[in-house]
């Protein structure tokens, strides 16, 4: 049997990633294709209790130990659900995978992208994106968004305008070093025009 595709969906928080995911998951539903949906961090017990973590807003955590516990929940995610569900032939929709540990640790805490690179090069066992799908919204739009979302903000929702900066290029410097992977979207189009182009962008994988 064929490796399954895996399609990553990225960007900054209020860009409308898990928009897309749930569209896109439909769409493709729709065409009769069987597809899974996982988010990051997350998609198995473990993952899911350190999502719990780094989210919470009233917990200290330092840089160092939030990136390692992104890349712990990864490693699980990878192990538990990815390899299979690729090595049945699967179909995977994952918001959130690497590059967002490297914009986000990186690039936002000023870790050191390489640096990044090689704790989930690790944990991942090497597992790259057949196609990444990065939603492009300015920092500002985006806080917009966030603020006018229900609910109280998480720990990383509530970083300055220099922390989201410094993502926002980051992102758009990993799409230029590997256009063929990562396709950038306009995400202030309105969602059903982002999704056409989505669909445009992943459709010789399908």
């Amino acid at each position: 049997m064929a490796r399954g595709t895996l399609i990553t969906i990225e960007g900054l928080d209020g860009a409308g990633k898990s928009t897309l995911a749930a569209s896109l998951a439909g769409e493709l539903a729709a065409r009769g294709l069987a597809v899974e949906l996982l988010r990051e961090p997350g998609g198995v017990e473990l993952s899911e209790r350190i999502r719990a973590l780094v989210q919470s807003p009233t917990l200290a955590l330092d840089a160092r130990a939030e990136a390692l516990l992104y890349a712990a929940a990864r490693a699980q995610l990878v192990r538990e659900r990815l390899l299979p569900l690729l090595a049945g032939g699967a179909l995977v929709l994952l918001d959130r995978f690497v590059d967002s540990s490297l914009a986000y640790q990186g690039a936002g805490r000023q870790l050191g992208v390489e640096q990044i690179r090689a704790i989930n090069r690790f944990a991942t066992g090497g597992l790259e994106p057949d196609r990444t799908l990065l939603l492009c919204l300015s920092p500002q739009a985006g806080r917009a968004r966030l603020g006018a979302r229900a609910g109280d903000p998480d720990r990383m929702e509530l970083e300055g305008e220099e922390f989201f900066a410094r993502i926002d290029a980051a992102y758009r410097d990993l799409a230029r070093a590997e256009p063929r992977r990562i396709v950038a979207l306009d995400a202030a189009q309105p969602p059903e025009r982002v999704l056409r182009d989505a669909l445009a962008a992943i459709d010789e994988l399908l």
